[in-house]
């Protein structure tokens, strides 16, 4: 298939090119004027040089990472644009074709439904708390199901915390875990969904082989855990002791507003996923946390 991708360059889009790579015809969009020796992959700088008649799939990734910095207007505004221009144009360009893609993956989160208490979560969901991950989402999936029609399925991706060993939220994480200066973050109960990098990909082309899959899709492993019990393995893991807490005040001094994903969470499961027969490699953190090298 012809699969274009966008923020291919990141963590989960540069897997998902490692896992596609051979099998499929890759369109890149890139803002560096990148080449590849492999003749499957292809970069371009605009979406004007795709045509939207000749691909069978999109993938939909980019955007500002969410915790690369302090949250001031101008951040929140650029978080927010670098999802929903793109997002937007491309459901125009899919909508104008005239045989366009039969599937749009589009990113998310779980910052959809807001800040939760210990309720397990499914895709059916509506209860979200109105904060600012919420608004980001909402209208990010909004303008991704503009593309759906009677050709084109549209599946959203409400991720979790990507584990991964080259980058993510734990390559943020480990420094001060490793130096013996990690713990529990405002009291630790509030709930941490994560999955493995691994099932992130392959759920990802799990969605693209199942006709029936679409609309919100939970991506997140089917163990969330607290963040005293995450705190603690991954502690164990490390071979570190973590006895140094951040107390919510604290946290909110240091990284403002945006604290708030560090000290809220939600007990998010991937019923659709399970439902439709899709096996988790890494079900448990532990297991996830060992096969990473850290």
């Amino acid at each position: 298939m012809q699969i274009l991708i966008t923020g291919g360059t990141g963590l989960i889009g540069s897997a998902l090119v490692r896992l596609w790579q051979a099998e499929h015809k890759l369109l890149i969009l890139s803002r560096t004027g990148r080449k590849s020796a492999n003749s499957n992959i292809h970069y371009i700088n605009a979406l004007s040089e795709a045509d939207f008649n000749t691909i069978d799939v999109v993938v939909n990734l980019a955007g500002e990472p969410i915790a690369k910095r302090r949250w001031s207007e101008k951040q929140k505004d650029l978080i927010c644009q670098s999802r929903w221009q793109l997002t937007e144009q491309l459901s125009q360009l899919i909508s104008q074709a005239t045989t366009p893609p039969k599937l749009l993956i589009s990113g998310s989160a779980t910052g959809f439904y807001g800040r939760q208490g210990n309720t397990e979560i499914t895709e059916n969901y509506d209860a979200f708390f109105p904060e600012f991950t919420h608004d980001i989402c909402a209208k990010w999936e909004n303008l991704a199901m503009r593309a759906s029609s009677e050709k084109t399925r549209v599946a959203l991706l409400r991720t979790g915390i990507v584990l991964a060993e080259d980058g993510g939220a734990l390559a943020k994480m480990l420094p001060p875990f490793k130096m013996a200066l990690g713990g529990v973050m405002g009291d630790g109960t509030q709930y941490m969904s994560w999955i493995h990098l691994d099932d992130m990909v392959n759920l990802i082309d799990f969605i693209m082989q199942n006709d029936e899959i679409s609309g919100p899709v939970n991506a997140v492993s089917p163990r969330p855990v607290t963040n005293k019990v995450f705190t603690a393995e991954l502690a164990k893991r490390l071979k570190r002791p973590a006895v140094l807490p951040m107390p919510a005040f604290m946290a909110t001094l240091l990284f403002g507003e945006m604290a708030d994903i560090l000290l809220y969470g939600q007990r998010v499961v991937p019923q659709k996923l399970l439902k439709a027969g899709f096996t988790f490699r890494y079900p448990q953190l532990s297991q996830a946390l060992a096969a990473l090298t850290l």
